[in-house]
């Protein structure tokens, strides 16, 4: 197996707080009235750890972590990544925030079929700017921290299914982000790539000092985390032990 390349550990203030939400609501209509998902509901991510976010089908965890990533609005409440307020940005600050402060991973890779490995990553870094050789750099570096730089001329198609998600992590990871939300990321690999998948996390988490919150159904992986919070009647709770 391709061994992976150990950076440096960033600096990390004691006490700093990633991500911050309070007072969060979200509803949807129905025919019956409002679909109460969340309500009321406050978090607090220290930088740094690894948070998982469990809870039965249904409960609302996808729709919470799409609110912490800016992808969907909340009804109520207010949220702040690294202390800087969220709720007054425009869409063209909230699309900058995302492009280079916030990472995503899903349960499906939603890799490009037509590129590489390499270009997949290389993309959100271009988007945001970057020069070709700049983003190309940055892309090798952030593969062979998942232990695919060997791989990254090969198409998706080419790739098993553990090792297109690990492209996933690496472009989520390849523009720096200062946190990383992932949605049930081994939902769909069997037990060797996601056992894999859970000890990359935890790497990116504990080594390289970066702050993610995980939604998922997975014990293994609510294992690895610093904390296991319960989504029950719209709010987060201490899961029992």
């Amino acid at each position: 197996m391709e061994s992976r390349k150990v950076l440096e550990p960033r600096e990390v203030a004691a006490g700093d707080v990633m991500l911050e939400a309070s007072g969060i609501d979200k509803s949807y209509p129905t025919p019956l009235g409002p679909l109460v998902v969340l309500h009321d509901l406050d978090l607090k991510v220290m930088r740094g750890t690894i948070l998982a976010i469990v809870g039965v089908s249904g409960v609302g965890k996808s729709t919470l972590l799409n609110i912490l990533g800016t992808l969907d609005h909340a009804d109520a409440g207010r949220l702040a990544v690294r202390g800087v307020p969220i709720q007054d940005m425009g869409e063209r600050e909230l699309a900058n925030l995302r492009a280079r402060k916030l990472g995503f991973v899903f349960q499906f890779h939603h890799l490009l079929p037509e590129f590489t490995a390499e270009e997949n990553v290389m993309m959100p870094l271009l988007i945001a700017g970057a020069s070709q050789t700049s983003a190309r750099s940055r892309a090798h570096e952030a593969l062979s921290l998942v232990g695919l730089h060997e791989r990254r001329l090969h198409r998706p198609s080419a790739l098993s299914g553990g090792e297109a998600q690990r492209v996933a992590v690496a472009r989520a990871i390849a523009p720096e982000p200062d946190l990383i939300l992932a949605d049930e990321p081994s939902g769909n690999l069997d037990t060797a790539s996601a056992d894999h998948l859970h000890e990359l996390l935890a790497t990116l988490a504990h080594d390289q000092h970066r702050t993610l919150v995980v939604v998922t159904h997975n014990d293994r992986l609510a294992r690895t985390a610093d904390r296991v919070l319960t989504l029950r009647d719209g709010r987060l709770w201490p899961s029992a032990e």
